[in-house]
């Protein structure tokens, strides 16, 4: 059975926002509704405790998150209304995206419904993200030593600054980002390896930039794969500019699940953004996603049946 990740707590009350908090308990309510999975059988993550918030941030931003101390440039630099509820539910998605590449490297593959919150940066948040989840979970997988190498794969519309940002001295870390170029954030601090793409770019001109990450898996061999399955590319997302169709953003999963599967190489899914005009597109995308996980979580072997 394909490991669900999920916490109620995703589900903040954020008011009149941009941001689609309740993306996350109407993707559950599909996968139920379509019989992919029970409530009963998801997995709830933990939060994360400091140590593992330590392994990427500085004690005084975490100090500043868990008394509500933030300034106000930094609170407006977060573009989210940010209380304690909010920093309970960041730090719980660090334990489900770390709990997601726990389970991946036993199973070959699992989905956290949440995470992907790549602009955090070690010693503030920015949009919408308070909290790396991705870096933290490389940084504590690599620590644990259950891998010696990660692949981060980006798939959200916008460029992952906050992660190029944390593992750019990090050797172990690869990070491999394909977004809309001219968009958020203007400054786009190096990853391994970028693709920008021009506004209005469709399907075809992206499935073909992405086909590079056979290359990648093939010549860096890594432990995991953790890779950001963002639903914002959809070409009616209210804050892009690319082109995607919801069957191409399901072929985009299908392409980097069937490269990871094929290669036995553990991958942990994580949706990152997604802010469609209709947030039931938003959430028809993620929820396929998911299917594309599912059809193919008994794939290939697992890192434990190839011991």
């Amino acid at each position: 059975m394909l490991p669900l990740i999920y916490s109620e707590k995703y589900n903040f009350k954020i008011g009149a926002h941009v941001f689609p908090a309740r993306k996350y308990a109407e993707i559950v309510q599909r996968l139920c509704r379509d019989g992919i999975t029970t409530t009963r059988d998801l997995l709830t993550p933990s939060p994360a405790d400091d140590v593992d918030l330590l392994l990427v941030h500085t004690p005084d931003y975490l100090k500043k998150l868990k008394h509500a101390m933030l300034t106000q440039e930094e609170r407006w630099r977060l573009e989210i209304p940010y209380n304690l509820e909010l920093f309970d539910a960041f730090r719980t998605a660090v334990g489900g995206t770390i709990l997601a590449a726990h389970r991946a490297i036993e199973h070959g593959i699992a989905v956290h419904i949440g995470g992907g919150f790549h602009h955090a940066f070690p010693d503030h948040g920015e949009g919408f993200c308070v909290l790396n989840d991705v870096a933290i979970a490389a940084r504590k997988i690599l620590a644990e030593k259950r891998v010696k190498s990660v692949l981060i794969i980006d798939c959200d519309l916008h460029h992952g600054n906050g992660t190029a940002t944390i593992f750019r001295d990090d050797r172990r870390v690869y990070t491999f980002s394909i977004h809309q170029q001219d968009n958020y954030p203007y400054e786009k601090p190096p990853s391994s390896m970028d693709v920008g793409l021009e506004d209005g770019a469709g399907d075809d001109e992206y499935l073909a930039a992405l086909t590079v990450t056979a290359e990648i898996m093939d010549a860096l061999k890594p432990g995991i794969v953790l890779y950001l399955a963002g639903a914002d590319p959809y070409q009616h997302d209210q804050l892009g500019g690319l082109a995607l169709t919801i069957d191409g953003l399901a072929r985009r999963d299908r392409l980097i699940i069937e490269e990871a599967r094929t290669r036995n190489v553990p991958l942990a899914i994580v949706l990152a953004g997604g802010y469609a005009f209709r947030m039931s597109d938003t959430v028809e995308i993620h929820v396929n996603t998911i299917l594309e996980a599912h059809k193919r979580s008994d794939a290939g072997l697992s890192r434990k049946e190839m011991e």
